[in-house]
């Protein structure tokens, strides 16, 4: 009886002490993208809007969903959250899809310009 008590211990222990355990904590510890990312855009929109958390909600919802790469995604949601504007800096994609980024801008204009005038509810 004991052997087996002192064996659940141990197994108990090493469940809550693996390496597997302290990852999914950490997981539960990561904040949320989208908030990070209205977070970060808000504090370059806060002069320039009555609303800027709704602006920026809306272009992570709207304007940059509208774009299916996965790279220039990424990279037009950093320059909204670097400086508040739809933005794209070449080193930010790879060589291979720079010459996208012109049609990147091409489909996510109307979006942009609605969540900045006429936000998207």
């Amino acid at each position: 009886m004991m052997y087996r008590i002192a064996s659940l211990t141990l197994a108990s222990f090493v469940l809550v002490c693996s390496p597997a355990q302290a990852q999914f904590r950490s997981l539960l510890n990561t904040p949320d993208p989208r908030a990070e990312f209205i977070r970060q855009c808000t504090t370059h929109m806060a002069g320039r809007w009555a609303h800027p958390d709704a602006v920026c909600g809306c272009l992570h919802d709207h304007a940059a969903a509208a774009i299916e790469d996965s790279d220039l995604r990424a990279a037009v949601l950093r320059g909204i959250s670097e400086s508040g504007v739809p933005n794209i800096d070449n080193g930010w994609v790879p060589a291979s899809k720079q010459s996208q980024i012109s049609a990147t801008f091409t489909v996510i204009a109307k979006p942009t310009l609605q969540c900045m005038f006429a936000p998207l509810d």
